[in-house]
Parts: C-alpha cells; sequence; structure tokens
C-alpha cells in the first residue's frame, strides 16, 4: 500500500522549489523501476528503448465553484508534474515492455474553508494537503498487434473508465487486453480489482457503484469498435460491477460530408443496466439513451442534443479509490461539465454551438458555449431496499450553461502549451447540485524528453 507524503509548514515558494526537487527523484524512480523488470540484454534489444517515449507535462489548475444554498465554496490553486513513460517492446515472437508513469501535486493556495475540489487530498482540522505524490507501473506482451497489460493503467472503456478532470487522473489496477489485428476492429477487455482516485496515493483503493455509493470486489468488461464504412462507426461493450451489475453499452457514429465545408454528424448512446448476483445495491432496471445532430459549416458547427433517462433509478457508473469518486465511463451526450444529467426519468436537451480559429487566421483557437435543460426528474418510487433512495424527489429539474475556451500554441520553443478556460453556471433541484458558479482555468505544457 503505498502512503501519502506531503510537507506542511513551507512557505509557498518554498513548496514550489520542493515539488521541483521531488520531481527529478521520481522520475528517475520511475525509469529505474521499468528497467528493472528486465534484464539487461533485453533493455539494449531495438524497439525497447528506441521506441520509448518519455512526457513531462506541467499542469497549473484554478479551481473555483461557489456554491449557494448555505454550502461552502469549494476554490484552490494547484500545481501538478505529470510524468509518463512507454517502452516500446523487445525484439522477437513475443515482445516486452512497461507503461509506467509518476505524478506530483503542489498546493499554491487553498485553505481548511474552502476544501474538496477533488485536486488535494485533505487531512485533519479539514486541511488541504500542501503535496502528494504516487507512481505506478503496468508489465505489457505483444503478440502480432495484440497488447496484454497487467498492473496500474488508465482505462478509456466506455463501461470502464477513469477521470481526467482534475490535477491528477485517476488510475485502476488489473489486467487488460487491446487487439487490433483485424483492419478496423479494435476489441478490448479487462478485469479489474482496485482503483486509486484523483487524491489518493493508495493503489489498492475500492471500486464502488458511484452514485450508489456501494463497494465492488472488481469489474469485468469486453467489447469493442468497428469501422463499418468510411465515417461510419459502430461500438459495443459489456460489463459487470461484481454483485451490483451488468451494464451494457452502445453507440453509432456517422460523418456525413455534404461539401468541402459541411457535413452533418449523427451520434446516438445507449445504456442498458440491470441488477445482478446479490444486488448490494438493489434493484435496477434502467435504461440511458442520448443522441446529437451536428452541422459544421466551415469554422463553425451547430448541435442539438436529446438525453433520457428510463428508471426509478439515475444512470450510474463506476467509481474508484479511497473517496468512491466517480470515474469517466459515462459516455451520454449531455453529460456536461458540472452535471451529468442523468437522474431517475430525466429528459434533457441540447444546444450546443463551437466555433474554430483556425480558417479565420487564428490556428489554435477554439470558442464552445452550450445549454442544457433537465425536467421529469422522479426518484420516489424507489423501494427501500435501494441504496438510491432519497437522493431525489418528485418533479426535480435543472439547467446548466457552460462557455469554454481554448487556445494552444502552435510553434515556437512553448509549441505544445495549451490554456483552457471553462465557466459553468448551474441551477437546479439540491438533488442535482443546486446552483453553483464553477470556474477552472488549466494550463497545460507538455515537455518531450525521450
Amino acid at each position: 500500500m503505498e502512503r501519502l507524503r506531503y510537507q506542511k509548514g513551507l512557505p509557498r515558494a518554498s513548496r514550489w522549489l520542493h515539488g521541483r526537487r521531488l520531481a527529478a527523484p521520481l522520475a528517475l524512480g520511475v525509469l529505474g523501476g521499468c528497467m528493472g523488470l528486465l534484464t539487461g540484454e533485453e533493455a539494449r534489444a531495438d524497439g525497447f528503448l528506441d521506441d520509448s517515449k518519455l512526457t513531462l507535462t506541467l499542469r497549473n489548475y484554478y479551481f473555483g465553484s461557489d456554491r449557494r444554498n448555505g454550502r461552502a465554496d469549494q476554490k484552490d490553486w494547484t500545481q501538478g508534474f505529470l510524468l509518463d513513460y512507454q517502452s516500446g517492446f523487445t525484439q522477437g515472437t513475443v515482445g516486452l515492455g512497461v507503461d509506467a508513469f509518476g505524478y506530483l501535486g503542489l498546493k499554491l493556495d487553498g485553505g481548511p474553508g474552502r476544501r474538496g475540489t477533488g485536486n488535494l487530498p485533505v487531512h485533519a482540522g479539514n486541511q488541504p494537503a500542501d503535496e502528494y505524490s504516487r507512481a505506478g507501473a503496468a508489465a505489457k506482451l505483444r503478440l502480432g498487434q495484440t497488447v496484454v497489460r497487467y498492473g496500474q493503467q488508465l482505462p478509456t472503456a466506455p463501461v470502464f473508465a477513469i477521470s481526467t478532470s482534475r490535477l491528477l487522473p485517476q488510475s485502476a489496477t488489473g489486467w487488460s487486453i487491446l487487439s487490433t489485428d483485424i483492419s478496423g476492429l479494435t476489441l478490448e477487455a479487462g478485469h479489474f480489482t482496485s482503483g486509486t482516485d484523483q487524491v489518493s496515493t493508495n493503489r489498492d483503493g475500492d471500486l464502488w457503484a458511484g452514485y450508489a455509493r456501494r463497494r465492488a470486489d472488481h469489474v469485468d468488461f469486453a467489447g469493442g469498435k468497428y469501422a463499418l464504412a468510411k465515417g461510419v462507426s459502430l461500438s459495443l461493450y459489456a460489463a459487470q460491477l461484481d454483485d451490483i451489475w451488468n451494464q451494457y453499452y452502445g453507440n453509432f457514429n456517422l460523418v456525413q460530408p455534404l461539401s468541402a465545408s459541411q457535413s452533418l454528424t449523427f451520434d446516438a448512446n445507449l445504456y442498458r443496466t440491470l441488477d445482478t448476483g446479490a444486488a448490494n445495491a438493489g434493484p435496477i432496471d434502467n435504461t440511458a439513451y442520448s443522441f446529437a445532430a451536428a452541422y459544421s459549416l466551415g469554422p463553425q458547427t451547430f448541435t442539438l442534443g436529446w438525453q433520457r433517462i428510463d428508471g426509478d433509478t439515475p444512470f450510474d457508473y463506476i467509481g474508484m479509490g479511497d473517496n468512491g469518486r466517480t470515474g469517466g465511463g459515462l459516455f451520454l451526450g449531455n453529460a456536461s461539465m458540472f452535471s451529468d444529467f442523468n437522474a431517475p426519468g430525466e429528459r434533457s436537451w441540447q444546444a450546443r454551438y463551437d466555433l474554430n480559429f483556425k480558417t479565420l487566421g487564428v490556428p489554435g483557437l477554439s470558442l464552445m458555449t452550450r445549454y442544457i435543460k433537465g425536467s421529469d426528474i422522479d426518484g420516489s418510487n424507489l423501494p427501500v431496499t435501494s441504496a438510491y433512495r432519497g437522493l431525489y424527489g418528485a418533479d426535480d429539474r435543472e439547467r446548466e450553461l457552460n462557455l469554454e475556451g481554448r487556445y494552444v500554441v502552435q510553434s515556437g520553443s512553448a509549441k505544445g502549451l495549451s490554456i483552457r478556460v471553462r465557466q459553468a453556471w448551474h441551477r437546479g433541484s439540491l438533488s442535482t447540485g443546486g446552483s453553483v458558479d464553477q470556474l477552472r482555468v488549466i494550463v497545460d505544457y507538455p515537455l518531450r524528453l525521450l
């Protein structure tokens, strides 16, 4: 079990320098551990080192939630160092390799009265930690175009995915297999037994039904994506969260060019969730689906979306770690910056506008705005055995407005540096998050070290 490490009592500037001194040995430790998994001859084999990639991302993150309804605000300013290493594979019929990461998070500003952003651990006295770090690795084996991994990983399947919405990403420990041996077809499967949330260093954290707050021993999933034709794809997945649910997912995506500067995109998502085994979260019989149609005209894209949750329970997805924070396994079209619009019985619609400034002479700059409104929420019909009972009332509703601007430097010494500003205004019943104004400013600077 990994332990949380944090330094108290340092002035802000000293903590920054202290973090930079920590980053170097953390990087060396990750690389040293990777190389130690192979013999010297294997490590020197063409491909393992020649195809290796080592990237350090510097992430500066301001997070502020102004919350009404008598609740305390949540604010902090943090700095992250995210080191990611991907080796190539040794030569031969079966290739061996290693993926590894090392993460360091520093508090630049944030006090006990503004905790709970998901960017910093919180300790005794409700005091956010001054710094924390973690590292992990996964061994990998390749046969043809099939890769098997075991260890700490960053899964991205629509039925089991980590969240990357905070300073540091989540991770999960287990087995996975990914195959692209058949042209146009990607297949994957996994068996995971633990997870680490954004603000924990415990690699043996729990897996959860996120909204139900029920622990599971493991999760299994399998599925894939197939390109039916140019611009047309179909995805199908199935997952089982031990003694809680079976979940099935399908996606259909179609991109139809109309001219050199115009196109239509249709995207449909469907989740079907049913209780299984001991049904530790109670009875579940839920269908969630979304549909979006987008029209692109030059640098502009206009999107309309519809989403519906059928069932007495909310659409739930897997959380991970000691705090049970929800992951990223939610691919419904109306899931937005603050709300998922996934309450029982909820119907929601979305209007969205995107503008890419590349054709207007400012490559790298983009803007987005969207408005989502949800209604008909009713969580009052659940039995006493349901873990979701009491989370929602009858006739609850919500709405959310998002604005987002992003700029990525296109050339020069700062090439790849991105600045992203996200603002959300959410209004709704307390069951949906109440009234919140949330601002996030994220600066990422990736440095290719190898």
